[in-house]
């Protein structure tokens, strides 16, 4: 398995559980928690792919000049 695709997979799990996680410290609600949990990522997803087609728009920014450099 290649491994950025491993590295997005471990990532995914790590936000999941996070999510979880403070769902469940602020309600105190296995029910509530495990919902924003599955929840939040997919739009965490969709606002992030919306970010980015905001920011390629935006006059000025070529995507090279925003890359950092090596």
């Amino acid at each position: 398995m290649p491994r950025q695709l491993i590295k997005t997979m471990t990532y995914s799990l790590m936000h999941f559980t996070v999510a979880i996680a403070v769902a469940f410290a602020l309600t105190r609600n296995w029910h509530a928690a495990l919902a924003i949990g599955l929840i939040e990522p997919a739009v965490q997803t969709l606002a992030y792919t919306f970010h980015e087609r905001v920011w390629e728009r935006l006059p000025g920014r070529s995507r090279s000049a925003l890359e950092p450099t090596s």
